[in-house]
C-alpha cells in the first residue's frame, strides 16, 4: 500500500501569516519532537491540512475562531523551555573556516 506522505509529486507553498503563528508552528514541531517524532514544519502542516474537516460549517467555525483570537493569544509560546530545540527552518549557514 502506498502512503500519502511518500507521494512523489510535491508542491512548494509560500505562506504569509503573523509572526506569532509562525512561532507557534515551530512550537508544534518541538512538541512533536518531544513525543519522539522526527518531523518538519512542512510535514506537520501537511498532516494538519490532510486531517482537517472539509465540512463548510466546520471550516467557517475554524476561521471565525482564528479571526477572533486576540493579538496576544499565542504570547505564552515565546518561552517553552520544556520542549527540545530543533533546527531552525531555512538553509544552514556554512561553518566558519
Amino acid at each position: 500500500m502506498e502512503l500519502l506522505h511518500h507521494q512523489q509529486q510535491r508542491r512548494t507553498t509560500s505562506v504569509q501569516w503573523p509572526e506569532d503563528v509562525d512561532r507557534r508552528l515551530n512550537i508544534l514541531v518541538r512538541a512533536a519532537t518531544a513525543a519522539g517524532e522526527r518531523t518538519s514544519r512542512a510535514e506537520l502542516l501537511a498532516a494538519l491540512v490532510s486531517i482537517a474537516d472539509t465540512q463548510p460549517e466546520q471550516l467557517a467555525q475554524l476561521l471565525h475562531r482564528y479571526r477572533c483570537l486576540p493579538k496576544d493569544a499565542l504570547a505564552d509560546d515565546a518561552d517553552r523551555d520544556d520542549l527540545p530545540p530543533v533546527r531552525a527552518p531555512g538553509p544552514r549557514r556554512a561553518a566558519p573556516s
